[in-house]
């Protein structure tokens, strides 16, 4: 079915989407495409979208918002990794970027997260001493948000077993017939 899909132009990042995968080149494996034949699905996609849409969408920006488009992505960079939030989106975490499933944290910034995890924790021993419930509660959530970070750095990754090597086999040898 998921070839069939293919021929009848379903873009292959949508069918990565149907599927759940989480890498393009699974999705790839259900059928032998080849990247032209990728960019050509995408194009197809595109050309389908543009005719359902008003052309005025399809403009070339002003200056003014080319300049907000690239600025929005220097905003994006921060200390613990990057926001991975869509241009012309509001913050819905108020910049609790810890908190946040869209901040992709970057591996060399483990130091850091550690740092801030372990903070938090001191924190919540604080906040729980004093007897300061409402801060306790969301410091919690910070805490597992912070701990949410440190274990995408530290997520298995693959091992490289290496190439088997070939023995030669001893023993009895079979005579021909």
């Amino acid at each position: 079915m998921l070839s069939t899909s293919f021929m009848n132009g379903l873009p292959p990042h949508i069918a990565q989407v149907i599927c759940g995968h989480r890498d393009i080149n699974t999705t790839f494996g259900y059928k032998a495409i080849y990247p032209a034949e990728a960019i050509e699905a995408h194009r197809a996609f595109i050309t389908r979208r543009r005719q359902a849409r008003p052309s005025e969408e399809y403009r070339t920006p002003t200056d003014g918002e080319w300049d907000e488009f690239l600025t929005h992505f220097e905003k994006r960079k921060l200390s613990a990794g990057t926001c991975a939030r869509a241009f012309g989106t509001p913050c819905i975490h108020e910049h609790a970027c810890i908190r946040c499933p869209m901040l992709r944290p970057d591996p060399a910034q483990r130091s850091r997260l550690e740092e801030i995890r372990d903070n938090l924790l001191d924190r919540i021993a604080e906040a729980e001493r004093e007897g300061w419930a409402g801060e306790a509660e969301g410091l919690q959530i910070s805490l597992a948000g912070a701990r949410d970070k440190l274990s995408q750095i530290t997520a298995p990754r693959p091992v490289n077993l290496g190439i088997p090597a070939f023995h030669e086999i001893t023993g009895r040898q079979t005579q021909p017939a």
